[in-house]
This record gives C-alpha cells, structure tokens and sequence, in this order.
C-alpha cells in the first residue's frame, strides 16, 4: 500500500541484518490483504490487462456494479488502482508495475501448480 511521506521512525529503520522493517513488513501484509479478497483481486487482474468502467467490471467478475464500486473504491484508497474520469463514467486503471508483476506471479504460480494454463501468461497485456 501506499503510504504517506513522514518522518522516519524507528519502526522504519532497516535493522542491521538486512531484514525489512516491521513498518515494511506491515504495509506489504496490508496490500497482500487487500488482494485476499477474491473479487479484487479478479478486479486487479483485469485492470492489468486494459482499462475498464465499473459497469464492465461488474459484468466481467459477475458481480453487481455495487459490489464492484465498493471493492474499487477500498482498491483506489489503497493506491493499488486509479481512475480517471471520461465523461460521465469513470475509467478505472492499475497503474503500478510492482502490483501487476504480483498478481501474475501468484495467479501463474497457483496455475502451475494445478496443472493448469492461466491467462496472465497468454495474449497481449498492458503493461504499466
């Protein structure tokens, strides 16, 4: 998650063993939570693959455009999607490399360990 420019505090120090710091430790637990959530994380999955509306959203992941709103609106607080406003709708976007390059790692992973070909790894994706 994202994570507001402040003062460094001891829990931000990166301890002497090379070991990530609790406040580190904690900001990654917090996004992988965030992705636990198996619509949004189907949510992220297609924003990294093209921009889209809630209402595409809603009808790609089969869920209703309220739900969909929700997951997005904790998704967007988050700092994992953006969105941009196009008219009277707004366009929803994952526009960080990290979050991408994890999503498609897990998802591959799950896949490959099923036996199973997953779609991140075919066809063309946007990249960010």
């Amino acid at each position: 998650m994202r994570r507001r420019q402040e003062s460094r505090t001891e829990d931000d120090a990166v301890p002497d063993d090379g070991a990530p710091s609790p406040r580190l430790l904690q900001d990654a637990a917090a996004t992988f939570g965030m992705l636990a959530a198996t619509t949004r994380l189907h949510i992220v999955w297609l924003l990294a693959r093209a921009e889209q509306d809630v209402t595409a959203l809603a009808e790609a992941t089969g869920s209703n455009v309220a739900a969909v709103s929700q997951h997005l609106a904790k998704l967007k607080l988050a700092g994992l999607v953006s969105a941009r406003r196009e008219g009277r709708r707004q366009v929803y976007v994952v526009d960080d490399p990290h979050v991408v390059a994890i999503v498609r790692q897990m998802l591959d992973h799950h896949a490959e360990q099923a036996g199973e070909a997953h779609p991140a790894s075919r066809g063309p994706a946007r990249t960010a």
